[in-house]
């Protein structure tokens, strides 16, 4: 089975390269699965129905998100009803939405968790190890998925190879996300779990971090507020890795694609 996971698409120009490289893309690597970060889909900031639409007719399958992705009001309502659309599982039980959810590819069921890390995070968040160990006791002994995917959304890179390592060998992959810069460490661990430091974003090439560089040098050189704005024009990066699997449901190989658009 081949899964591609891209990484926090940041508003207009990340959709954009998602729908410019993802349908051809599908059909080259023969991928079975797509996977796509979407807290900042929305003109950087949250989701909309119709930005959502946008990129899951361009192919995306199973939508992740973190703690942006509650900016907009009607989000609550499209969590709620549509579990291809997952919130990190360790926020509070009553919250909106799903943190996990399942698709069925070739007979095989494939598990995909959303998880929020706490370093730097200042959310309503639960400890994720106990979260992510009473998720797979649960799911495993009843549900028996053969392929299981995690999405770490998180600030510290520490706190990622971490949560890597503890669950090498419990499960197939984890892709962090969240701080959009792309990380050169994909590997397979001893165990057979594919891991990747951050994937980072699909979105605007000259920018800070999807957001108009003069903004973020005025805030960080000048006292006062700044009011962040998306660039939505210019050259445009597409940020994923592409995780294929084992009969046994570990990780054969995973490795990033990456592609700079004009």
């Amino acid at each position: 089975m081949k899964i591609l996971f891209i990484g926090d698409v940041v508003a207009k120009p990340g959709r954009a390269a998602v729908k410019e490289v993802l349908p051809d893309l599908i059909k080259k690597e023969k991928i079975d699965l797509v996977v796509a970060n979407i807290e900042n889909l929305a003109h950087g900031k949250g989701a909309t129905g119709a930005t959502i639409e946008e990129i899951r007719d361009a192919g995306v399958g199973i939508m992740t998100s973190g703690n942006h992705i509650w900016f907009r009001e009607e989000i609550t309502e499209i969590l709620n009803n549509d579990p291809r659309i997952l919130r990190p599982a360790n926020y509070p039980g009553d919250a909106p939405g799903y943190g996990f959810t399942y698709v069925t590819i070739a007979k095989q069921k494939v598990l995909i968790i959303n998880l929020i890390g706490r370093q730097w995070i200042d959310e309503p968040i639960d400890e994720p190890y106990r979260t992510i160990d009473t998720i797979l006791l649960d799911q495993i002994d009843r549900e028996k998925p053969s392929v299981i995917l995690v999405d770490y959304h998180a600030e510290a890179t520490s706190e990622k190879a971490a949560m890597a390592w503890f669950l090498d060998g419990k499960i197939t992959a984890l892709a962090g996300t969240h701080t959009h810069v792309p990380s050169a460490d994909a590997q397979i661990l001893p165990k057979g779990t594919a891991f990747v430091t951050d994937i980072g974003m699909s979105g605007a090439l000259h920018s800070v971090l999807g957001v108009e560089p003069s903004i973020i040098i005025k805030k960080q050189k000048d006292p006062g507020p700044a009011k962040f704005e998306w660039v939505e024009d210019g050259p445009k990066v597409f940020r994923s890795v592409l995780i294929e699997t084992k009969k046994e449901g570990r990780a054969k190989s995973i490795r990033r694609i990456d592609k700079t658009l004009p």
